[in-house]
């Protein structure tokens, strides 16, 4: 079943860089951004996690932890880290425990074929759990900006 707003999500355990494993307990008293994206090293997905990059000090004043999710593996994840210099962990999803859950597996066209992909998609979780606030088929200009004002709002409640 997949999360929803206003309802605890449930219980996760995955696997990010860092060595980190993330769940729910880890990110308890905290608030957490989980965004997902198509694909490491890919022209929208890298200016979106500059995005979070540059606005990270301002996240973090509103207690907020931001994770990139997709389903590249670990050593890609690494690589695109280090590259982009991203001061948040990004999150392997390869068997799409979270893109399940979070519901954000969806039929896409790339030069007319079909092929099931990561729509991009940005969810703002509370520190008690509880998810507050999504954007679904994201375009990312402007959108880090319009999730970290949710998420001081949400802070500062």
């Amino acid at each position: 079943m997949a999360v929803q707003i206003d309802q605890p999500v449930p219980p996760f355990l995955a696997r990010a860089t860092s060595d980190c494993l993330v769940s729910l307990e880890t990110l308890k008293g905290k608030q957490a951004v989980f965004y997902f994206y198509p694909k490491d090293n890919t022209p929208g997905c890298t200016t979106q996690g500059q995005g979070f990059r540059d606005l990270h000090t301002a996240f973090g004043d509103a207690n907020t932890l931001v994770f990139g999710i997709s389903r590249d593996s670990l050593k890609t994840h690494e690589n695109f880290k280090a590259k982009q210099a991203f001061p948040f962990e990004l999150i392997s999803d390869k068997d799409e425990q979270l893109c399940q859950l979070f519901d954000v597996i969806k039929l896409k066209k790339l030069y007319g074929k079909e092929y099931m992909g990561i729509d991009r998609s940005t969810f703002l979780i509370d520190s008690q759990g509880v998810l507050r606030q999504e954007w679904r088929s994201v375009k990312v200009p402007g959108h880090v900006d319009a999730v970290l004002q949710a998420a001081q709002a949400l802070h500062s409640k």
